[in-house]
């Protein structure tokens, strides 16, 4: 062979060998490494919904007024602990007073009209007997008893007019005793004053709407938490299921509760639709008070010996796969080398998914992700100058 035919197949040689390097080294600055797997257990799992809400007492009474007038006496503040039919606060009286007095000389007066009434009625009575009599032997002519009759008739119509006025008088004046008892705001429960929203001197006005003067909670030891589950989670969600939260005020503390009830009255806002959900929780220590914010974790379900895989090997799908059909994993054999597993997944919680089909069992390792290192020497130059 020539030396120049030589010297072009060294050329051609190297034109080709830079030409592989500049495709599969230079256009890969970095490359996947090392598959990262982690070990597939088993162990408990626990399908939670998580949501937020209030702290609130079971029951909760609004104390108002069925009267008006000024408030003369305040008998309870915020905090205090009262007894059912307890005063709580006082209207001044003495105008529901005057009206007591007032239908009491009414109730007199009626009743001094039936007497008066009742004698007239008796006279009436003993005038038609004798102008009976005196008919009988044609005393008297028939116009006469008609008369005598007329009147005892007129006699009898008034007393009962008279009698009737009496019943209106004696329940005027029970009405008037009543309001004048509502002149005593009392508690209807045993609780704890909430809030108290009237002063001493301050006129309130009763009306078709009630004002509320007293919030009372019946008992803070019991409360619950009104929270709201999002449409997606409220399928799940049942009477009797466990419950915890927490609020800012204890941080680090845990609160036990069980869902007492799973309201069906959906609530929309800004088109994201909640439903209310109640759960009970006890207060021995007061710790919790009316109107703190909680966030719920609500335990949906629980398997203590779940075959478990990472989240992030559900979500691991290996470089240039086609897209998958359903949920699958990656299992690393023991020779390096990957195989995909379809699998069906069962509950999920923040770190791992329950398998409850599929070709994997505990001690497999499941890959969740790939190492990346710079460009290995081999995607280097060959042709590039050692250093020695």
């Amino acid at each position: 062979m020539s030396i120049g035919r030589r010297s072009l197949l060294l050329g051609a040689l190297a034109a080709s060998a830079a030409a592989v390097w500049l495709f599969f080294g230079r256009s890969n600055g970095t490359e996947a490494g090392a598959a990262i797997s982690e070990l597939v257990d088993r162990g408990p799992i626990e399908a939670v919904v998580t949501a937020t809400g209030t702290v609130n007492p079971v029951t909760t009474v609004q104390v108002g007024t069925y009267v008006s007038g000024p408030i003369l006496a305040i008998d309870a503040d915020f905090n205090s602990a009262v007894r059912k039919g307890q005063r709580v606060a006082k209207i001044d009286p003495a105008p529901f007073e005057m009206k007591v007095e007032a239908a009491e000389a009414n109730l007199a007066n009626a009743r001094a009209r039936v007497t008066k009434s009742q004698a007239d009625l008796d006279l009436k009575r003993r005038q038609l007997a004798r102008q009976e009599s005196l008919r009988a032997e044609n005393a008297v002519s028939e116009d006469a008893l008609d008369t005598a009759r007329s009147a005892h008739d007129q006699a009898a119509a008034q007393i009962a007019l008279d009698r009737a006025a009496v019943r209106q008088a004696e329940a005027t004046l029970r009405e008037a005793r009543i309001s004048l008892g509502y002149t005593d705001i009392v508690s209807p429960v045993d609780g704890v004053v909430v809030s108290r929203n009237v002063d001493v001197g301050q006129t309130v006005a009763a009306s078709f709407q009630t004002p509320t003067l007293f919030l009372i909670a019946q008992d803070l030891a019991e409360m619950q938490v009104n929270a709201s589950v999002s449409e997606s989670d409220i399928g799940g969600i049942r009477e009797g299921q466990q419950a915890h939260f927490s609020v800012d005020a204890h941080p680090g503390r845990r609160f036990e509760g069980v869902v007492t009830q799973v309201r069906n009255s959906p609530v929309t806002v800004q088109n994201v639709v909640t439903y209310p959900v109640v759960i009970s929780v006890e207060n021995r220590d007061l710790a919790l008070k009316p109107g703190m914010t909680a966030t719920v974790s609500i335990l949906e379900e629980r398997k203590d010996d779940a075959l478990r895989v990472p989240l992030r090997a559900l979500r691991f799908s290996p470089p240039g796969s086609p897209p998958a059909e359903g949920p699958a994993v990656h299992v690393a054999d023991s020779d390096g080398a990957m195989r995909r597993v379809e699998v069906r997944v069962g509950l999920r919680d923040d770190r791992h998914a329950e398998i409850v089909e599929g070709a994997i069992a505990p001690g497999d390792r499941v890959v969740v992700g790939l190492t990346k290192s710079e460009a290995t020497p081999a995607a280097k130059n060959p042709f590039a100058p050692r250093m020695r």
